[in-house]
C-alpha cells in the first residue's frame, strides 16, 4: 500500500555473494549494481515465465492486507498478505475459481516480520511513513536476494499463483540511500526473476515511471490511485501486451473510477487506506 505525493510514491505497507548475470543485467555482491540496456526480446527470454499462471484480465479484484478475506463464490483476484494468510484460504480461493496473489514487502523492512533480524543495520534507511517500516538499500543484492527468495518460496508452498513485491519505487523517495533509476530497474528485474524461477507470476507495484522498461518483464501491474493522480495512461504498456492491470483508489467516487477503468481497460477497486475490509469493485466488462 502507498500514500502518494507529488515527487512520487511514499511507500507505507510494505541479493548472494556470487555474481548473478542475466540478459541485460549484471549484479555483484556488495557493490552498486549496474543495469545494461537490453533489447525487449532478450528481456523476455531472460525473464519470461511461460509456465506461470497469469492473472485474468478485466476481472474484479480484492485487496486485503489486514485480516482474513471472506471468500465467496465469485471468481475474483485476491491480493493478500503472504504471511498472515493461511494455506486453506488460498485453497478456498482456487475452489471458487479465483486467483491468489501473495503480497510481499520487498523494498522496505518491517519490524514485526519474523525474519526482521536477517537485515543488518547498514541496509536499513529512513522510515517510509508508517511506524515500524524503513526503506532498505536495494543495491545490497547479497542481503536481499536470499530473503526474498525465501519469502517467495513460502508463497509458493501455500499455493499462491503470483507475488506482488511492494515498495519497488524507492528511488523516487528519500530512502536514505543514493538509489538511482538504474538501481531500481536492476532490483525490480531481479525480483521478477526470483519469482519466475519458482514458477510464480509477478506484478509490478506502482513505479509507472519505468513501465515501458518493465512491462515485458512483469506479468501484470498493481497501481494505487492512478485515477487520483491522473497516471492511468502510464499503465498502457501492460495492456498493449495483453496483461492485467489492477488499480486501487482510496479517494474519489466509484463512478469516476469505473469510468477510467473502462477507458484504460483495467480492473478498478475502491478501498479504505487500511485495507482491512472488503472494497467496492467495478463491474466486469462484457
Amino acid at each position: 500500500m502507498a500514500l502518494r505525493n507529488k515527487t512520487g510514491p511514499l511507500a507505507v505497507l510494505s541479493l548472494a555473494a556470487t555474481v548473478v548475470t542475466t540478459a541485460g543485467v549484471l549484479m555483484s555482491s556488495g557493490a552498486l549494481s549496474k543495469t545494461v540496456s537490453a533489447k525487449p526480446t532478450a528481456e523476455r527470454a531472460a525473464y519470461g515465465c511461460r509456465s506461470c499462471r497469469k492473472p485474468p484480465r478485466d476481472t474484479p479484484w480484492e485487496y486485503r492486507l489486514q485480516g482474513t478475506p471472506r471468500v465467496g463464490s465469485r471468481k475474483l483476484i485476491y491480493d493478500i498478505d503472504g504471511v498472515e494468510t493461511p494455506r486453506q484460504v488460498v485453497r478456498k480461493i482456487h475452489r471458487a475459481g479465483g486467483y491468489a496473489i501473495c503480497y510481499v514487502n520487498a523494498g522496505s523492512w518491517e519490524s514485526w516480520r519474523t525474519d526482521k533480524d536477517r537485515y543488518p543495520s547498514d541496509v536499513l534507511g529512513r522510515e517510509n511513513g508508517w511506524p515500524g517500516e524503513r526503506y532498505v538499500d536495494i543495491r545490497r543484492n547479497d542481503v536481499l536476494v536470499p530473503i526474498l527468495r525465501d519469502r517467495f518460496r513460502a508463497c509458493q508452498k501455500k499455493g499462491f499463483d503470483a507475488v506482488e513485491p511492494d515498495n519497488v519505487d524507492g528511488y523516487l523517495n528519500e530512502s536514505g540511500f543514493p538509489i538511482t533509476a538504474d538501481d531500481q530497474l536492476n532490483f525490480n528485474r531481479t525480483t521478477a526473476r526470483l519469482a519466475h524461477d519458482l514458477r510464480l507470476a509477478v506484478g509490478l507495484k506502482n513505479d509507472l515511471e519505468q513501465a515501458n522498461s518493465l512491462a515485458s518483464v512483469f506479468d501484470f501491474a498493481v497501481t494505487e490511485e492512478c485515477v487520483q493522480y491522473k497516471e492511468c495512461a502510464s499503465t498502457l504498456p501492460f495492456r498493449a501486451r495483453g496483461k492485467a492491470v489492477l488499480d486501487v483508489e482510496y479517494r474519489g467516487t466509484l463512478s469516476e473510477l469505473c469510468g477510467e477503468a473502462r477507458r484504460y481497460r483495467f480492473s478498478g477497486l475502491m478501498q479504505s487506506l487500511d485495507l482491512d475490509k472488503p472494497g467496492r469493485q467495478c463491474p466486469r466488462r462484457r
